[in-house]
């Protein structure tokens, strides 16, 4: 058995009563708190976690998952996700039980709580609050209180003097009683009571309410003070003196008589015997922890044809009718064919073990580490060689070898004469034709012919512990490093390793099935290695399928049962029972918390949430307890990684991952890799911080969009005012030039004036002088006026050349006539360049019709505008600009000059787009005169402003 003690993690030594809850768990009670054991780690609830009192008599898990805790003072408290959370009930309650712990009655999540004798009230345990039921009985004498039925609300009672039971209805009130013996009860489950009769017991089942039936009875001299019905229906009996019998048989089943029992841990004082879900069986001592055998080791040992076998075998070989077994000391053992044992012992001064045994007809013969001894049966004699043995093989019918640290031998078992065939160290040896043998050294295999004493290198590099022949020309080698050889006459056919499936690559034996199948055995257990045309099968057996010991020595096969030698006793299997054995194991594993930085969530639900800087852990249980605490993990994070690991750790620890929804999968691993049947799946997100969020990364990239933009902004804005800065240097400065032609017209236009008053004068024309300083005044005053405007209305512009046309008419005694036109699609309000119009009118009076002799000269103005654009024509019928001279005079007139200036100027100011276009009519028409045009675009019908 496994012993769980004090260095496994259970911190007491006096243990109280096992309970197993409905995931698996088994929960222990003992003087040092509550434990709850997954099959790898003790989890202790004492004083730390918020118990009253620390020495747990029992507990009752309940399916809602709560844990009812029954301390032996009766602090009642209750386990709930984790929490410890004590009753608050009154005193008097707690007197009721002060001798002992109540005893219960369980209905799904409620719990009755009683007296053990003369119950006074029924208390009533659910969901954390209790209520109570009085009990109106005036006890004259002791009852002992039998079991309360929830159902019928009867209240058994049993009274000793009377050899009967007291049936009390708690409800009515009404007392009816049934006839019983004069005992003491032991023990009740169901419908059936136990009573122990000064060593009698005697079992009875309950057929109604107020009928009783003995059923079976057992005599013992055995002193029991406690008793369980498991959940098979089966009896166990603890016994004062030590140990606990065991009754292979249910209850249900009709029989007259129990079978004998099984006693098991007679050294051992057992408080309690659980047998859990997976019918493994735990016994918790009273100063020696909690023991432990699973269901497949305890049905072989319980079931085994060799009885009282638990030795340490070293050695084991068989003949047709007998096996042999050699132990780990100078014993050794027959076992006939009706499963009876017959014990030797070889050597009773020594503690030699036994390394190679053999039997055949009339001989046994055990090869212990410095001698050899031949037992005769029909004789009852033994025979001692003194020889450092290594392996005893079979050679013909009569004959055995011996394969020694000094020599290579072969024994006559007939007239028992010992013929050396050659003298060094040979470790096994195998015939694979009449003369020769195949021979195993430390670290190579020969081939050593009889007759002619020839020894040939055959493999290298191997050290055989065994060789065996698995057909024709087909061998097999056990080997001590290299696994499983098989090979032929000829060379290596195949290895078979723990590459391949082998449970170990060191293999001690093999004991041939058919010549398709074989059986290696290791200190990891036993393999079953079948050859099919193509490849391999292996099955790996170890004490998870009933082995005694993963140390096996050894196995022999008689008929369809296969007899396996190992450190603990010997295993016996029916060989189809072994190879139905489940390749996976049917449970799951079980999230007993997630921790999310110092958050604990006990029986978490799915889709659990944290944050992408928190640690996740998640605390795992798989209650595969036949693996004895050789548990392991293959787990993976889906959504985040697609590759299986591989924890040893019930705790799986993560840290920053990103944010996401992924689900955990994990599988459970048993002993030797058993899987479980599926995956235990768990979704969970991780959220991400407010850094890491959609909103806030808009966020932040609006903000630093608005950081650029204002940074390029500014960077433009300097650019544009320093743009600007130049454009209103350059403005002033076009505009001051703009004054300086301005300033340079007025004065040239008043000194034609002055010109013509001045001749006027001379011709001594005092009228018309008048006249003409009358319209001279006006037009200086407008002059003065339009020449610091940019812009004037052109209807103003029309008064204006009027004025100026007038004036210029008269000086110069009505030299020609004019007209100015405006077509209806000009709007006299539209404003056009000041001044601009007057110098070309000047030019053509002075270059173009002064020198007119024949006929009088002509001047049109016209204002049109066509597509957005005004055009403004000045046309005369002077001479026009035909001869280089006038062409030139009209190139150098001052006020054509400073026109052709300001049109630049304006078309640099005011984005004005400003075509000056001077035509020669006589070349482009055929007739006299000069056409001057000014294009002003784009011209929209709104006015322009400065």
């Amino acid at each position: 058995m496994v012993n769980y003690t004090e260095e496994d993690g259970l911190e007491s030594s006096y243990t109280y009563h096992l309970r197993q809850d409905k995931n698996g768990f088994i929960w222990i009670g003992s003087d040092n708190g509550l434990f709850r054991f997954d099959g790898k780690e003790f989890k202790q609830y004492g004083k730390k976690e918020g118990l009253k009192n620390v020495d747990i008599i029992s507990c009752e898990p309940l399916p809602n998952g709560e844990v009812f805790i029954l301390p032996f003072l009766n602090d009642f408290a209750y386990l709930k996700n984790g929490k410890m959370i004590n009753l608050n009930i009154n005193d008097y309650i707690k007197n009721q039980f002060s001798g002992t712990i109540p005893k219960i009655t369980r209905d799904g999540n409620r719990l009755y709580l009683y007296g053990y004798t003369n119950p006074q009230n029924i208390f009533i345990y659910e969901n954390g609050k209790v209520k109570r039921i009085p009990i109106p009985l005036d006890y004259t004498r002791t009852f002992g209180t039998v079991k309360f039925d929830f159902q019928t609300h009867n209240l058994y009672l049993h009274d000793g003097l009377k050899t009967e039971i007291l049936v009390y209805n708690i409800v009515s009130g009404k007392k009816r009683t049934i006839k019983a013996d004069k005992a003491g009860l032991i023990c009740e489950k169901d419908n059936f009571l136990v009573f122990n009769n000064k060593g009698k017991i005697d079992i009875y089942q309950q057929s109604d309410p107020f009928h009783l039936k003995k059923i079976l009875s057992y005599d013992t001299k055995e002193k029991i003070f406690y008793g369980v019905i498991d959940k098979n229906n089966k009896l166990w009996l603890n016994l004062q003196n030590g140990g606990v019998l065991y009754f292979n048989q249910s209850l249900l089943d009709n029989k007259k008589n129990l079978p004998p029992p099984v006693k098991i841990l007679n050294n051992y004082v057992i408080n309690n015997v659980l047998v859990d879900k997976d019918d493994n069986v735990w016994f918790n001592s009273r100063n020696n922890g909690v023991f432990f055998i699973t269901k497949s080791l305890f049905t072989n040992h319980i079931n085994l044809l060799v009885k009282n076998n638990s030795e340490y075998i070293k050695a084991i070989a068989k003949d047709n009718d007998r096996i042999i077994l050699g132990y780990n000391s100078s014993y050794g053992a027959i076992i006939d064919k009706n499963g009876k044992i017959q014990d030797m012992t070889l050597d009773k001064d020594n503690k030699d073990e036994n390394r190679s045994v053999y039997i055949n007809h009339n001989t046994a013969i055990f090869g212990l580490s410095i001698k050899i001894i031949i037992h005769n049966f029909s004789k009852n004699t033994n025979k001692q060689l003194f020889y450092n043995i290594k392996n005893i093989v079979p050679y013909t019918s009569d004959s055995v070898f011996f394969c020694t640290a000094n020599d290579l031998m072969v024994y006559n078992l007939k007239n028992e004469k010992l013929t050396t065939l050659f003298s060094e160290r040979t470790y096994t040896v195998l015939p694979y034709d009449k003369d020769n043998l195949f021979v195993g050294s430390f670290s190579d295999l020969y081939k050593f012919n009889i007759k002619t004493k020839k020894k040939t290198s055959f493999l290298k590099g191997y050290y055989f512990s065994d060789l065996k022949k698995l057909r024709e020309n087909t061998y097999l080698g056990a080997t001590n490093l290299n696994g499983i050889i098989i090979f032929n006459g000829k060379g290596i056919i195949r290895k078979i390793e723990k590459s391949n499936g082998l449970i170990n690559d060191q293999v001690k034996k093999i004991e041939i099935e058919n010549e398709n199948t074989f059986w290696a055995s290791t200190n990891s257990g036993i393999s079953r290695i079948e050859l099919t045309e193509n490849n391999l099968r292996i099955n790996n057996f170890t004490q998870t399928d009933g082995l005694p010991s993963n140390a096996v020595a050894g196995s022999v096969i008689k008929n369809d049962t296969i007899f396996i030698g190992t450190s603990k006793g010997l295993g016996i299997f029916p060989i189809k029972k072994l190879l139905a054995q489940e390749k996976s194991i049917h449970k799951k594993v079980i999230i007993n918390s997630v921790t999310i930085e110092d958050n604990e969530y006990h029986n978490p639900k799915e889709n659990l949430t944290a944050h992408t800087n928190n640690t996740v852990i998640f605390n795992l249980s798989f209650l595969d307890y036949a693996s004895q605490g050789k548990i392991s993990y293959k787990y993976k994070i889906e959504g985040l990684n697609d590759t299986w690991q591989i924890s040893n750790s019930s705790k799986l620890i993560f840290s920053s991952i990103p944010p996401g929804d992924y689900v955990l999968r994990v599988y459970g691993l048993g002993y030797n890799g058993k899987q479980s049947y599926a995956s235990t799946d768990f979704a969970f997100k991780i959220k991400p911080e407010f850094w890491q969020t959609w909103w806030f990364k808009l966020l932040l990239a609006a903000i630093v969009t608005i950081i650029l933009s204002a940074l390029i902004n500014s960077y433009l804005q300097k650019k544009r005012n320093k743009k600007l800065e130049k454009f209103y240097h350059e403005k002033k400065i076009a505009e001051l030039e703009l004054q300086a032609i301005k300033a340079q017209i007025n004065p040239h236009f008043i000194y034609n004036c002055l010109n013509s008053i001045k001749y006027l004068l001379f011709k001594e024309d005092y009228e018309e002088t008048e006249n003409y300083l009358d319209i001279f005044s006006q037009l200086i005053r407008k002059t003065l006026h339009y020449s610091e405007k940019t812009f004037m209305p052109i209807r103003e512009e029309v008064e204006y050349l009027s004025l100026y046309m007038d004036m210029e008419k008269l000086r110069q005694n009505e030299l020609f006539d004019y007209e100015i036109h405006l077509s209806e699609g000009v709007n006299t309000n539209w404003v056009i360049p000041s001044l601009l119009i007057q110098p070309f009118v000047e030019n053509a009076i002075k270059h173009g019709i002064s020198g007119l002799r024949s006929e009088k000269g002509f001047i049109r103005v016209s204002f049109d505008h066509t597509n957005s654009t005004l055009c403004i024509t000045i046309e005369d019928n002077g001479r026009g600009i035909q001869s280089k001279n006038e062409s030139s005079a009209d190139e150098n007139s001052f006020g054509l000059k400073l026109s052709k200036k300001r049109i630049q100027t304006f078309k640099q100011l005011f984005e004005t787009n400003i075509i000056l276009e001077v035509i020669n009519l006589s070349e482009k028409y055929g007739k006299q005169g000069t056409q001057i045009k000014l294009y002003i675009t784009p011209y929209e019908n709104t006015n322009l402003h400065h």
